[in-house]
């Protein structure tokens, strides 16, 4: 066995066995026959709260995002399910006052303020990653940027 669950050792072994049928992260403990008719997204919430790390994302993706007021650049990597508002929870950590911002994109020349509510696909930030490796170019040196826009809103954020 290797030092972990479901991770081959590090070195050649006859004794390390990768026959398993599911994940570790896939298995459902409720045999009931209502288990068997719930989807992935369902699954979590049947088991223990505290054990809940998070979810799993079908795919991360980086982003770049440039504040405006002071020409600050941070490259953050997110998961394509998470929404705007959740990608600004995760910015907060460089930047309190996030939520004082507008978050904007440019299309076709223009700059376009995004919904907060809707997952970037969903604002138009497509996702280029594997036509680039299709290219073969590396997709880190083509990030996609989010311009943030200082408004005096008044608030703490």
């Amino acid at each position: 066995m290797g030092r972990f669950v479901h991770i081959p050792p590090s070195d050649p072994s006859d004794q390390f066995q990768n026959n398993y049928d599911l994940p570790w992260w896939k298995v459902s403990f409720d045999f009931s026959p209502y288990s068997l008719f719930l989807t992935h997204q369902q699954d979590h919430k049947l088991h223990d709260p505290k054990l809940w790390i998070g979810m799993l994302s079908n795919k991360t993706r980086r982003i770049r995002i440039v504040n405006m007021l002071t020409k600050d650049e941070h490259t953050l990597e997110v998961c394509s399910e998470d929404t705007l508002d959740q990608i600004k929870d995760k910015y907060t950590a460089y930047n309190w006052h996030a939520g004082s911002y507008v978050w904007k994109r440019l299309n076709a020349g223009e700059m376009q303020v995004m919904d907060m509510s809707k997952t970037l696909e969903e604002n138009g930030v497509e996702d280029e990653g594997e036509e680039l490796e299709g290219l073969g170019l590396d997709p880190a040196d083509f990030v996609p940027g989010l311009a943030l826009y200082f408004k005096d809103d008044l608030s703490l954020a």
